[in-house]
């Protein structure tokens, strides 16, 4: 028998999008560098939190499960975006502030969604190794594997291109 679920309450709701729209965005503009999908990613994520009500141990739960959200739904539009075209780096790129930091955004968006998605759980969002498998449901290893895999074509193309 499956366990109804309460909906949260208005003002949970509204911490909850206070705390995380943020960060979320910014995952999921590192994946997606889109702005308007992004923002679509985010609204769906927290959709997701309002329609499946799920309980939590702690506010690091809470966090980790709204990332793994947005990462799922972060790889469906990429797995659709393949289908149905992609947009341009147009967008993304009028949000740094000089060439340097465009031509590092460029290479990082260039790389496979499972790179960018540790890159930026690890530099920007300062999580751990062992948190981030948490979070992505993968061991270790496998994230220490993917940083130095994804700083590897980094260093590669930043020396071709500089």
């Amino acid at each position: 028998m499956k366990k109804l679920s309460v909906r949260p309450a208005d003002s949970e709701i509204e911490d909850v999008v206070n705390k995380y729209s943020g960060m979320l965005f910014k995952l999921c503009f590192t994946v997606l560098y889109s702005n308007a999908d992004a923002e679509d990613a985010v609204s769906d994520t927290f959709l997701r939190y309002i329609t499946r009500s799920p309980e939590f141990a702690d506010e690091e739960h809470k966090k980790a499960w709204l990332i793994r959200v947005a990462v799922n739904i972060c790889k469906d539009m990429c797995r659709f975006r393949k289908k149905h075209g992609c947009e341009s780096l147009d967008e993304a790129i009028g949000y740094c502030a000089d060439q340097s930091e465009i031509n590092i955004l460029e290479e990082i968006m260039r790389l496979p969604a499972k790179y960018k998605t540790v890159i930026h759980l690890f530099y920007i969002e300062g999580y751990k190794t062992a948190e981030i498998a948490e979070i992505l449901s993968i061991s270790k290893s496998a994230v220490r594997k993917r940083l130095q895999y994804a700083r590897g074509l980094l260093k590669i193309e930043c020396e071709r291109s500089f």
